[in-house]
């Protein structure tokens, strides 16, 4: 009975009576799982037009509020699926008041679905919601960047300089032959055991000019997931002395956010999803940037999905190459990190001096390692 009452719920009210044994309705906690589901999912029946007969036998003593419906699927159900009618709930059925009633959005997984939600819907967040929401954005935003961090730090912080040591203790820095020479007079003979009284570490190769980072980030509607990455990255690379970092971002206008290049929180926080395109007029604007061309690194990070004329962006982008500024466009990837791009127009470009990638952060990095180095 338990596969019958599973088939129940994944058919929805209307094969109640058609299931065997199902007559007398879903039991005990089956019974809640349907209520749940058919809270959110009932709203597919009257886009069908049916009407919103109650399921058969229902005695329910009251509706669902928004608020202990989340309760009942946080609940009964595992975290994934959680996750996922969390998910119909804002894509498909628009139960913004999910995020737009304090309670409710309390109770809500912070995650990079909700962070996406959150940015597209920010124009309505205010008083105590708005204070929320920058709490949670904190919240995902140092969740990314702690699985993002130490591997960018590494590619970027320079190479080991085997021949120097440093006083500073890290870790991957350590010089495990060195180490030993170094503690051999304080062998044990008795004991049969080196003690071990000073660590060594390699020194690492530091960039004494900085590079002028540039990041020219799309931020329409399709672009959300680039954008939040855009931030964080930024954020980690502000962080190292090799790099003056500077964030852009476009859609039909421009908004230099590289005050907060430091704060990914802030950053998002300025940031307005949605609108049309003009790439040419962003990377005109990031011209302006430009102090040592042949130390400045352009990333343009888009679906290459031009609004403007082509040509004007064609222009722009080879005038930068001409003046020797490294450029990368970055093509954007979406949620199972596939990308997603014009390539006509990022073939185009290619053939005007930039080299076009679909990378992820981690192999943003390394690329930047083999650009500067």
């Amino acid at each position: 009975m338990k596969n019958v009452a599973r088939w129940r719920l994944v058919l929805g009210k209307y094969a109640e009576q058609r299931l065997p044994g199902q007559g007398g309705g879903l039991q005990a906690e089956y019974g809640r799982m349907d209520r749940a589901l058919e809270y959110l999912y009932g709203r597919e029946y009257k886009g069908r037009g049916l009407r919103d007969d109650p399921a058969p036998g229902s005695l329910d003593p009251s509706q669902l509020t928004l608020v202990t419906w989340l309760g009942e699927v946080r609940e009964l159900f595992p975290q994934e699926t959680v996750e996922l009618i969390e998910k119909h709930a804002l894509d498909r059925y628009g139960l913004t008041e999910l995020v737009t009633d304090p309670k409710t959005l309390e109770r809500l997984e912070p995650n990079q679905q909700l962070l996406r939600t959150l940015l597209s819907l920010r124009g309505h967040l205010k008083g105590d919601v708005l204070h929320l929401a920058r709490r949670i954005i904190r919240q995902v935003v140092e969740e990314i960047r702690r699985q993002l961090e130490p591997e960018v730090r590494q590619a970027l912080s320079g190479r080991l300089n085997r021949f120097r040591h440093s006083p500073m203790a890290i870790a991957q820095n350590f010089d495990a032959k060195g180490t030993i020479r170094k503690n051999l007079k304080h062998f044990d003979r008795e004991r049969g055991q080196l003690v071990i009284e000073q660590l060594r570490f390699f020194e690492r190769n530091t960039r004494r000019l900085p590079w002028d980072i540039i990041l020219c980030v799309d931020q329409s509607g399709s672009m959300a997931d680039s954008v939040i990455h855009s931030a964080v990255m930024a954020g980690i690379l502000a962080a190292l002395p090799a790099f003056r970092v500077r964030i852009v971002v476009f859609d039909t206008s421009v908004v230099d956010l590289s005050d907060h290049a430091d704060d990914p929180v802030e950053t998002l926080m300025r940031v307005q999803l949605g609108g049309g395109t003009d790439i040419a007029q962003a990377v005109r604007y990031c011209t302006q940037l430009v102090e040592n061309p042949h130390r400045t690194v352009l990333v343009l990070v888009t679906d290459f999905c031009e609004g403007a004329p082509a040509g004007e962006l064609v222009r722009a982008v080879k005038k930068l190459a001409e003046a020797r500024v490294k450029l990368l466009g970055l093509a954007s990837l979406d949620s199972q990190a596939h990308p997603v791009y014009d390539r006509q127009m990022a073939e185009r470009l290619a053939a005007c001096g930039m080299e076009i990638a679909a990378l992820t952060p981690q192999k943003l990095a390394h690329w930047l390692v083999k650009v500067i180095s």
